[in-house]
């Protein structure tokens, strides 16, 4: 429920600049600054709009009042304003010329009681704005304006409240105060005229969608490829120009939400986002900005018509047009244009709150452009260098480096009077597999700083020990470089250190491919992948085992 007033930052043009204050998971998505919203009332980025960005539109009748103990004043004059009504979180309130209700903030508030209100600055006015301390449940506050000495002739006081994350009133309309001998103007019929003006009517999608015409009407992207988007197991996306816009379908099995991305690169961050959230058995479809990898910044508009939805057997469906070109919505990609299109399913909790997605979103192999030519298509929600890097470390540290290590140990005695290219044949197969380790690794080991353009933070220790594993995977041929010769009184030492070294980095290996089975850009079958790799691995350890009594039992036999 923490839904207090998330609000967007403000800018000439459409009211809205999308930024966020940091918070981790695409999530694809949350919603305009963070999870949580700002139940500290922090809430300066509304100054302009006073629109929460909720992705949903206004209530129309608001059941707050805002009333004042006088109707006149004069530069200096102290008013009493109080806001009341039913329980509500989260509350903003202004002071505005009644003229031009679009114009800043006007003269400044003191407190009544700063355990549920704080001051706020708007612009150059200092305290010329009150908001909510925490997300505590309200029902009157109390503060003082003070009529500044530059004061217009008539002042309005407005107030947007939020009882809870869908349930929103902007710019309730309070009492207008006037200087002496000046007549009040008529205040407006409707205070949420402005954030009203874009919302569109909603309706229910009678059936499922079809995928006939893909590739022929529509360009479509299923996975699994060509399945039927009735199906609980289907994610879909189609996109079918008619004229200058474009009609979009979205489905998938989710009860919490789908949220559909165009993007420049594999990569979150900087795209166009649309939502589709199932808050209490409705789903709300909104446009919203992904910035770098963290939740989505709802729009306090969208440019969304015809919208629709459907929300049956566990499969969340939604549909919606929009134009090709729109150039008056900021954060808004043109649909004539090549994309990465993105996928991304997650939870989603009361009040429409939404969290990061468990899995690695689906994500197009290379760049389409939606209004070409119909394809169908699939995705992957693997990125190929990742898997890469994780089929290398596979082949390295579960084959090469255990049969490198089983010839070392067990084959010495057998291949002790062969000879290739002039040295022990047991030594040569031995350094072969484990170069052949070194170059895997140190191959594998670039690939994801490559996919990730640098250090990723959001797989745990997994990197950390895979750093580890890369140092003593160098260090441990550099060391065989200087190894004494077989009778030197140094041997015994290195034998020790080389085994040590060659041991540890086995074990820390196959920890960190355990740790990097269940990130979600490698999508394994969950636990599938687990009980496969705890397989190999006891594989290997009774292979050891065998082998070590059977080494035992020559020994014994020969005495």
């Amino acid at each position: 429920m923490a839904v207090l007033l998330r609000l967007c930052h403000c800018n000439r043009r459409t009211g809205c600049k999308m930024e966020l204050p940091g918070v981790a998971v695409w999530m694809f998505v949350s919603l305009c600054a963070s999870v949580a919203g700002y139940p500290n009332g922090k809430v300066r980025e509304a100054c302009t709009n006073m629109i929460p960005c909720h992705g949903g539109s206004p209530q129309l009748s608001p059941e707050h009042s805002i009333t004042v103990n006088g109707t006149e004043f004069k530069p200096g004059d102290s008013i009493e304003v109080r806001l009341s009504g039913p329980d509500f979180e989260g509350f903003f309130i202004q002071a505005r010329d009644a003229g031009h209700l679009d114009s800043p903030a006007v003269g400044s508030f003191v407190l009544a009681d700063r355990r549920h209100s704080q001051l706020l600055t708007c612009g150059r006015t200092k305290n010329s704005a009150v908001s909510h301390t925490s997300k505590a449940k309200k029902k009157d506050i109390k503060v003082y304006w003070i009529a500044p000495g530059d004061a217009p002739k008539n002042v309005q006081f407005l107030a947007t409240v939020v009882k809870k994350y869908r349930i929103f009133w902007v710019k309730i309309p309070g009492p207008i105060v006037s200087q002496p001998d000046v007549l009040s103007p008529t205040p407006p019929l409707h205070a949420t005229s402005e954030a009203m003006s874009t919302s569109h009517p909603v309706s229910y999608i009678s059936k499922p969608f079809s995928a006939s015409g893909c590739g022929i009407m529509k360009f479509c992207i299923r996975n699994p490829t060509n399945c039927d988007p009735g199906s609980a197991s289907c994610f879909f996306l189609s996109f079918q120009q008619e004229e200058s816009s474009v009609f979009i379908e979205m489905s998938g099995p989710s009860e919490g939400y789908l949220a559909l991305a165009f993007s420049h690169d594999q990569w979150m961050g900087g795209d166009d986002a649309y939502l589709c959230v199932n808050e209490d058995h409705r789903v709300h479809v909104s446009t919203a900005h992904l910035k770098e990898r963290s939740h989505p910044l709802l729009d306090s508009e969208n440019a969304l018509e015809d919208v629709s939805w459907r929300l049956a057997d566990g499969v969340l469906q939604c549909s919606f047009r929009r134009s090709i070109h729109v150039p008056a919505y900021t954060g808004r990609f043109n649909l004539d244009t090549s994309y990465y299109i993105f996928l991304a399913d997650g939870e989603a909790s009361e009040g429409g709150l939404i969290h990061k997605h468990r899995r690695q979103p689906l994500v197009t192999n290379g760049l389409y452009n939606v209004t070409g030519p119909p394809q169908d298509i699939g995705g992957s929600r693997a990125p190929r260098l990742i898997k890469a890097h994780g089929a290398l470390m596979f082949v390295a540290w579960i084959t090469t480096v255990s049969i490198g290590v089983i010839v070392a140990r067990f084959f010495k005695p057998v291949w002790s009077h062969s000879f290739l290219l002039g040295k022990e044949l047991w030594f040569q197969v031995h350094r072969m597999l484990m170069l052949t380790t070194v170059m895997l690794t140190s191959i594998s080991f670039v690939l994801p700083f490559v996919y990730r353009g640098g250090w990723s933070h959001q797989a745990g220790f997994h990197p950390y020990l895979g750093c580890a594993v890369m140092a003593l995977t160098i260090f441990q041929p550099l060391m065989a470089g200087f190894r004494p010769s077989r009778h030197a009184p140094r041997r015994q030492l290195f034998n020790w250190f080389h085994w040590s070294t060659g041991t540890t980095a086995r074990i820390l290996a196959v920890v960190t491919m355990f740790l990097g089975m269940d990130l979600p850009a490698l999508d394994l079958p969950d636990p599938w992948d687990t009980y496969a790799m705890i397989g190999f691995v006891a594989w290997h350890v009774g292979t050891d085992v065998l082998l070590e009594i059977h080494s035992y039992c020559l020994i014994r036999k020969d005495k």
